[in-house]
């Protein structure tokens, strides 16, 4: 077994989860995105739900290959859990400096809706600030990494920067977002420069490094399509991390909402936590 094998066979265990809590004057349908994904090197140990009031739960895949599940929300004060226990590999996330930037005829036609403009990301519109900074750039891993570190150094992280209607265009004007902003920003960038990239969000535990003093959320970063296959970049922290917990994967943000409803459910409160469980 090699050393790459080696590291991504030993694991440490994970517990995270969620609880959203709402005031619902009328029952209201919703789709709940918020379980691990559990086709990547992430292995479910377990998982639970809790609806209150209790109500039915089903499950379905979306467009994206995203497990999400649809139920009511009953009348009164309502709120959804999910809770699970994970392994994840010890190693951080890999990468390959000498992975290739595929020319767009030879990519695979299943990743070239990778390369459009979505709603949150218009790497049509920014694609002559892509080229003026990138385009001296080796194609391929060197390129991509560039645009996660010029992302990463040139938006300012801050809470409550953005809200649900900021666009990577917005954030780069801005010059800061949160984690979400970052991603839309380096996806736009990297799709303007043909090369295939997506939304990713879920768990990310403060995991070999120094935990913030702010409250856990979820976390979104990207992948992008470089030698055949997806790989993870992260431009709000531009560093390889150990214990990533995907949830879901799409254009952008408005692909992988976590909750969605279609009614008068008025959102009150949300925890988050994602904790090493220790020896």
């Amino acid at each position: 077994m090699n050393a790459m094998a080696q590291a991504i066979s030993r694991t440490r265990r994970l517990r995270v989860g969620c609880t959203f809590q709402y005031q619902v004057a009328a029952p209201t349908p919703a789709t709940i995105q918020v379980a691990v994904d559990p086709h990547g090197v992430v292995r479910v140990v377990d998982e639970q739900w809790e609806l209150h009031p209790a109500q039915p739960i089903s499950t379905f895949t979306d467009l994206y290959g995203n497990r999400n599940r649809r139920t009511v929300l009953g009348r009164g004060p309502a709120s959804i859990t999910y809770r699970s226990d994970v392994d994840v590999p010890s190693a951080p996330d890999p990468c390959d400096t000498d992975a290739r930037q595929q020319p767009v005829e030879e990519l695979p036609g299943e990743v070239l809706h990778y390369l459009l403009a979505s709603r949150y990301v218009e790497s049509d519109a920014l694609a002559g600030t892509a080229w003026d900074l990138f385009g001296e750039t080796e194609p391929g891993w060197s390129r991509t990494q560039a645009i996660c570190t010029w992302v990463n150094r040139n938006l300012s992280f801050e809470y409550g920067a953005s809200d649900w209607s900021t666009s990577a265009r917005d954030a780069l004007h801005a010059g800061k977002g949160v984690c979400r902003d970052f991603a839309h920003l380096f996806i736009g960038f990297c799709r303007a420069m043909a090369i295939p990239a997506r939304y990713v969000f879920g768990y990310l535990p403060d995991m070999d490094v120094e935990p913030l003093p702010v409250p856990m959320d979820f976390y979104g970063w990207a992948e992008a399509y470089l030698g055949g296959r997806w790989w993870t970049f992260d431009p709000r922290n531009d560093a390889r991390r150990a214990g990533r917990v995907p949830i879901g994967r799409g254009r952008d943000a408005a692909d992988v909402a976590m909750v969605t409803t279609w009614g008068p459910a008025t959102f009150e409160r949300l925890a988050v936590w994602a904790d090493e469980v220790l020896p």
